[in-house]
């Protein structure tokens, strides 16, 4: 079965395929298939996850699956969660993982409460209108380092300490890292959801 997925990240693309491989579905990003993005208005991560795969849902017939995810930091009320993506841009940078460690080390500098999770929410559709879509979400808690270390993974992965490892997201082998992280543990519970209320045997591929 072919999915379509709600994203361009290649990132998410690599780990969440990894991730679905149990289920012999075969992911495929929106971009190749000319999905255009779908807004994200919503204040939470179920909200905007939903609107993005019935949009992928609506322009290739496919079934959908969409992730929204964030960083949630106790200091920062919860910020950036659902603005994750866009966080340096608040602050004079271009979009881009690597400005949004900068920025968010920039407003943490002398913030001694370094609590924070990256959360994971996941979302799957069979078709646009699916009046049952399945939820799954995924969090893991953690402490914001000084600064980056590591060069494994992506996003928040390099300032994300791991207390029960002792090493940040993105010193970890990707196996480890792809069975304890918010997107990993949200993608467990999803396929086992797939598994119970979705006909996999179906052949989907358009």
């Amino acid at each position: 079965m072919r999915i379509v997925l709600a994203s361009n990240n290649k990132g998410k693309l690599v780990e969440l395929q990894a991730l679905f491989g149990p289920l012999g579905c075969t992911l495929v990003t929106q971009s190749e298939l000319g999905v255009p993005e779908a807004p994200e208005p919503h204040k939470t991560f179920v909200e905007n996850a939903l609107a993005k795969a019935r949009n992928a849902a609506q322009h290739t017939g496919l079934p959908a699956l969409a992730d929204d995810a964030g960083l949630c930091v106790d200091a920062l009320g919860g910020e950036p969660g659902v603005d994750t993506a866009y966080y340096a841009t608040r602050f004079g940078y271009p979009k881009g993982d690597d400005n949004n460690v900068t920025a968010l080390l920039e407003q943490m500098r002398g913030v001694p409460d370094r609590r924070a999770a990256l959360v994971s929410t996941l979302v799957a559709v069979r078709s646009p209108y699916d009046p049952e879509p399945l939820i799954a979400s995924g969090r893991a808690a953690g402490l914001l380092t000084q600064e980056p270390v590591g060069s494994n993974g992506f996003g928040f992965d390099p300032v994300m300490w791991i207390p029960e490892f002792g090493q940040t997201f993105a010193q970890l082998p990707v196996e480890v890292k792809n069975a304890n992280s918010h997107r990993g543990r949200a993608a467990r519970a999803m396929v086992a959801l797939m598994r119970e209320r979705w006909d996999l045997s179906a052949d989907k591929a358009a």
